[in-house]
């Protein structure tokens, strides 16, 4: 039920922001859809905790800014490699542990990596991600695991931290 209220909430303020028109009337009718479709969400048993993760919610708000410094400074690493010489494009397929307790932690994973330029997720399974990668300096950073440790830490505030090389 929890997961309902707050998907109300949630669909309420983005309404709300999208919307941009603040008048009374208006605010009522957003009020009234987002109780609504929060309620037949409930009823269809679909705010479920994959389909609706705020357990991830909060923790998410770190790891955003993280995903985004990093898919910045892969695409200035691409971009250099397409500007470059033919030599530095080195295509490699590698298979990396995704060690994440969940099903949504091993697709947040896999679609991280996939969303930073140079590297593509082909393959996820038991435990195990493959990956395409531009270079092989793009390979070697998703082998030292930094994103895979943060996508567990994402998942679970508990998970140690790997030790430093």
């Amino acid at each position: 039920m929890f997961r309902s209220i707050f998907l109300a909430v949630v669909l309420f303020l983005l309404w709300l922001v999208l919307s941009g028109i603040y008048t009374p009337i208006l605010i009522a009718f957003g009020v009234l859809s987002s109780i609504i479709v929060a309620w037949i969400a409930y009823r269809m048993d679909v705010a479920d905790h994959e389909g609706f993760p705020i357990q991830l919610s909060w923790k998410a708000i770190s790891y955003w800014p993280w995903l985004i410094i990093e898919i910045i400074k892969s695409n200035i690493a691409v971009a250099r490699i397409i500007l470059g010489s033919r030599e530095n494009i080195k295509p490699i397929l590698i298979r990396i542990p995704a060690n994440q307790k969940t099903e949504l932690g091993q697709v947040t994973y896999a679609n991280s990596i996939t969303l930073t330029p140079g590297t593509v997720s082909i393959a996820v399974g038991e435990n195990m991600i493959d990956v395409h990668s531009l270079s092989k300096a793009a390979a070697q950073d998703l082998q030292q695991g930094v994103m895979h440790d943060k996508v567990c830490r994402l998942e679970d505030l508990s998970y140690p931290l790997r030790k430093a090389k």
